[in-house]
């Protein structure tokens, strides 16, 4: 997740941790009508910039095929959420509603959003492929976030420098692990050795794991050929 995940509001039992909730205040809101939330710039803008990304990103777009492929067919209206969150965070995966919520009020550049769609979509891909226990496992968490910095251009070099953050051989893979743990922070009241503990032994197999990008996309360029390589690949085993 893009520092965070939205999380459906947890079962009496488990109040003492709100799984994340706390930073998407708007999930606790009634839906606004189509006027109202037409009066305000930021959710417009997010509207106008998200269906960019999914016209023309091809991050986006290859996840969106594969999506669908394995039977879980995304719709703007109906999966992605233009929301008011807490100041840290950019966007989250609600699972228990399948939707991406998309941090309007801090999401303010088109390169931005492409990442957050990107990222979010990942953890979207991981929930329909697999049985994913968002909120009792932290492996299972881990594993998506490991994913997700990985392919989703978190960590790409010119992010990296703009953060201020040059590194040697191996920078890809610090950054990946860095960036995971401080999601798991974000949305789960576990000390940070529990968080580095639940990276650390997923690491290697969930940074391996590069589906549906077949590689790690470090560029636009990058993600346009694994798109490419996807669609042939399906071509091919239409064939079989």
């Amino acid at each position: 997740m893009e520092q965070g995940e939205a999380a459906s509001p947890p079962p009496a039992a488990e109040e003492e941790d709100d799984l994340g909730y706390r930073l998407f205040p708007d999930r606790n809101k009634k839906p606004q009508s189509f006027l109202v939330r037409s009066l305000f710039t930021f959710h417009n803008r997010c509207q106008l910039m998200l269906r960019m990304t999914l016209e023309t990103n091809p991050y986006a777009q290859l996840l969106l095929e594969a999506m669908k492929q394995s039977g879980c067919t995304v719709f703007n209206d109906r999966h992605f959420s233009c929301e008011n969150c807490d100041g840290c965070v950019s966007g989250g995966f609600d699972s228990a509603t399948s939707q991406i919520v998309l941090c309007q009020n801090n999401i303010r550049q088109q390169s931005h959003m492409n990442r957050v769609v990107t990222h979010e979509l990942i953890h979207a891909f991981d929930h329909c492929r697999a049985h994913v226990d968002w909120f009792k496992n932290v492996k299972h968490l881990a594993c998506s976030e490991i994913r997700a910095a990985n392919l989703s251009g978190d960590c790409t070099l010119m992010n990296e420098i703009a953060r201020f953050k040059f590194g040697l051989k191996g920078h890809h893979q610090t950054c990946v692990r860095d960036r995971a743990i401080r999601s798991i922070l974000a949305v789960r009241k576990v000390s940070k050795e529990t968080a580095e503990k639940a990276v650390d032994e997923v690491f290697d197999a969930c940074f391996n794991d590069l589906e549906p990008f077949g590689r790690i996309p470090h560029s636009k360029t990058d993600a346009k050929r694994a798109y490419r390589d996807f669609q042939n690949r399906d071509r091919y085993n239409a064939n079989l």
